[in-house]
């Protein structure tokens, strides 16, 4: 079995940073729908899901966490041109992340691009 591909992570500028041309740029990566997609969780991500065209569905596996959910995000549907947020990146305690403080997607169709955006270390 091939494993996951991993998503390139964009850190975000600090906020009292000098900016540059192509700084803020944020990248899209095609879903892998084989195989799935992972990146790794430090509890200051945001991910953001866009689908190109049709309807297309995103799949977030979970685990249980303290706060009593089990259930994973099963099949969120995206239609054409839809763009979603997903905060499920934004804690370190147990729930979304699986081992090695992953986050394991999968998407239906290689149409759902991924931007995984990482807060800077200092912001709250």
């Amino acid at each position: 079995m091939t494993p996951p591909t991993a998503l390139t992570i964009t850190q975000l500028k600090d906020p009292f940073a000098d900016v540059t041309a192509g700084q803020l740029d944020v990248a899209f990566e095609a879903a892998d729908n084989v195989n799935g997609n992972t990146f790794v969780c430090t509890g200051r991500e945001i991910l953001i899901m866009k689908n190109t065209t049709g309807t297309n569905t995103v799949t977030i596996t979970s685990v249980a966490n303290e706060k009593g959910r089990t259930e994973d995000l099963t099949a969120y549907s995206l239609a054409t041109l839809d763009i979603a947020l997903w905060t499920g990146g934004l804690t370190n305690t147990k729930g979304w992340q699986a081992s090695g403080k992953t986050i394991a997607l999968l998407a239906s169709a290689a149409e759902v691009t991924f931007a995984v955006v990482r807060l800077p270390a200092a912001y709250p």
